[in-house]
């Protein structure tokens, strides 16, 4: 789908303990490490978990070609040449389990699993987290939009304010897998298959030696998909009133107006006083559409004053995330290989207690309560561990008593499916709208004060007792 060479697409250390692990011969040692998040983006309630299409072609392509390795050479720590021929050898024969993208995700659980010798565990670690981290922060912040105007257009603006081309077009493919209905980008269009749309720029009319020219010499171009843009002058005393005589022209050929657009001033009268002009007009038919610097809370804003707005414009906000322009996912060690050939949990304990880490290789459910029919929690539990079946689970938080809870009758949903084995990749990679259609019926599953936006209740995430004991045995051992 997307080939570039990314070898190299990740941090010096882990090139250095590569090079350690090869100086020591424990290079085909397994290891296991888990991806996760501690904090929920934007004060939301739920994160969307988006970047594994583009994980799996990186992984696919993992290759140190000899200009990579000349690069290599030219390094202060000058490698041993030994190492280049490691280097030329490698190649990912690991397991890889994820989510799927679209999954509405919580702090703490496992996203993604990398089981492999830590040679190549170790590699990928920076680039993996870089998809994840750019890709779920842009599809939670779509994602926020949506809930905000659920029934309307959305359509992503932001090319031309992103961090450079992979964001804008990789935030392209976030934004509608999580809701948005079309990208301005027509190089994520042509990639992705994503619905593209566009008007014209105020240089258009800039151009011209009025704006009606402008409008008219514009719908003679492009006569069966007319939309103008109307505030390069004077929105309601110019722009519109010209929009207006050009959908008259259109009609006496049998065309249509499609849409007016507005990218500044008071969005809210602006669009009320245009809709009614337009009403007026006998043009009830003609969408408004409006740009300029939105993102969902200006747009709840906008429509609690009613403004009369069909289609969003979401750019900059959007695409850089501009309130919280990180999300903070990590790659932890869970368990490394023993001398006996054992895999043995592994923890980090830190002075801040939220960087503890949850030791051993663990699975996710997400806990659906029959009787409702929507999610009553997650659950992580250590790899082997049986769920009780047909009897309660209890769910027990030893840190917080008071959100303990029993499910009765629940169904078990593991998040983390089989996405490379040995090496192979075994995942049946879904359409993008297919993950589209599966992200919005997923939102279903929730109960709507999870999803709000404004002060979400905190979907629980709980760890099985086993694994809990786990946690205390291993700070015991380091602590006690």
């Amino acid at each position: 789908m997307y080939e570039e060479k990314m070898t190299l697409h990740t941090d010096k250390y882990q090139i250095n303990m590569m090079y350690a692990h090869w100086v020591n011969g424990t290079l085909g040692r397994k290891a296991a490490f888990e991806a996760y998040f501690r904090k929920l983006p934007f004060g939301n309630g739920y994160a969307v978990f988006a970047g594994l299409d583009r994980m799996i072609d990186y992984i696919l392509g993992l290759r140190f070609t000899e200009e990579d390795i000349e690069y290599l050479r030219q390094q202060e720590e000058r490698y041993d040449e030994g190492f280049y021929d490691e280097l030329r050898a490698f190649r990912f024969s690991g397991d890889i389990r994820s989510a799927a993208e679209g999954t509405l995700v919580f702090p703490g659980e496992p996203l993604f699993r990398v089981e492999a010798r830590i040679f190549e565990a170790q590699l990928v670690e920076t680039a993996l987290l870089n998809f994840m981290n750019y890709q779920t922060l842009v599809a939670t912040k779509a994602s926020r939009i949506k809930r905000v105007a659920p029934d309307d257009v959305l359509l992503e603006f932001g090319t031309r304010r992103a961090q450079e081309a992979d964001a804008a077009v990789w935030g392209a493919r976030a934004a509608y897998l999580a809701g948005f209905h079309a990208t301005s980008n027509m190089r994520a269009g042509a990639l992705f298959g994503i619905p593209v749309k566009g008007t014209h720029a105020h240089s258009w009319v800039q151009d011209h030696d009025s704006e009606e020219e402008a409008f008219l010499r514009y719908a003679q171009a492009l006569p069966d998909h007319v939309s103008l843009l109307v505030d390069t002058y004077d929105t309601l005393r110019s722009g519109v009133p010209n929009a207006i005589r050009t959908a008259k022209r259109l009609e006496a050929a049998g065309k249509r107006l499609e849409s007016i657009r507005i990218d500044s001033g008071d969005l809210a009268y602006t669009s009320k006083k245009a809709r009614e002009m337009l009403d007026d007009a006998g043009l009830k038919d003609v969408k408004i559409i409006a740009s300029n610097d939105l993102d969902e809370n200006i747009i709840l804003d906008l429509k609690a004053q009613n403004a009369q707005i069909d289609i969003w414009g979401v750019g900059t906000q959007l695409i850089t995330a501009a309130d919280q322009p990180y999300l903070g996912g990590v790659y932890k060690l869970v368990a490394r290989e023993a001398d006996d050939g054992a895999l043995v949990p592994v923890i980090k304990i830190s002075g801040n207690p939220e960087k503890v880490s949850n030791p051993g290789v663990k699975d996710v459910y997400r806990i659906v309560d029959k009787r409702t029919g929507k999610a009553a929690a997650d659950y992580v539990a250590l790899r082997g561990e049986e769920l009780p079946a047909g009897k309660p689970l209890e769910l027990v938080d030893p840190a917080h008593p008071y959100w303990n809870k029993t499910v009765e009758d629940y169904e078990a949903i593991p998040l983390l499916r089989p996405v490379f084995e040995r090496g192979a990749c075994v995942y049946a990679r879904p359409g993008l709208d297919e993950i589209r259609r599966s992200h919005a019926e997923q939102t279903g599953l929730f109960w709507p004060e999870y999803l709000r936006k404004l002060n979400p209740e905190v979907y629980r995430v709980y760890l099985s007792p086993a694994a809990w004991q786990l946690r205390v045995e291993l700070i015991r051992k380091y602590q006690g």
